[in-house]
């Protein structure tokens, strides 16, 4: 069974109402974490920089505004499919960006070919995934802490 969707993408990046460069978008499903989606935005002269959020969000941004916290997504046009944005923050720092929805769409009827949207608890080797990675990163937090206490 195939585990994951990729696509890359074209959005725009809106620096500010003058100014916005295009810039490919990497989207990545995996089975093994299947209620999130993922987006590497390639930016020029910079890392990749790689957001994790609810796949669910996404679907529904297409269509409505949505989103509490750092990701906000809204259609350009709430009356007919077209484009959408997706705002990202961190502290005071914002990213913005457009994306043409069809696209989008097509990346979420792929996810949803592989784990139909409701049914990602059905997923055997969900729960036992979800233990083994909380259990990686409060390692990694330990050690992260001892390392600064040790300083």
């Amino acid at each position: 069974m195939r585990e994951s969707v990729q696509a890359e993408v074209m959005m725009s990046f809106l620096v500010s109402e003058e100014l916005s460069f295009r810039i490919p978008v990497e989207l990545r499903y995996d089975a093994r974490d299947p209620y999130a989606v993922r987006l590497t935005f390639h930016l020029p002269g910079d890392a990749p920089v790689t957001w994790a959020f609810g796949r669910e969000l996404l679907l529904d941004g297409i269509n409505k505004p949505c989103g509490d916290g750092d990701v906000h997504i809204a259609p350009t046009d709430p009356e007919e499919l077209s484009d959408v944005h997706i705002r990202l923050q961190v502290g005071t720092d914002r990213a913005l960006f457009r994306a043409s929805a069809a696209p989008l769409v097509a990346f979420l009827d792929r996810t949803d070919r592989l784990v139909p949207l409701g049914q990602e608890r059905n997923l055997g080797d969900f729960e036992e995934n979800l233990d083994e990675a909380l259990d990686k990163i409060l390692a990694e937090t330990r050690t992260q802490q001892n390392e600064q206490n040790a300083g």
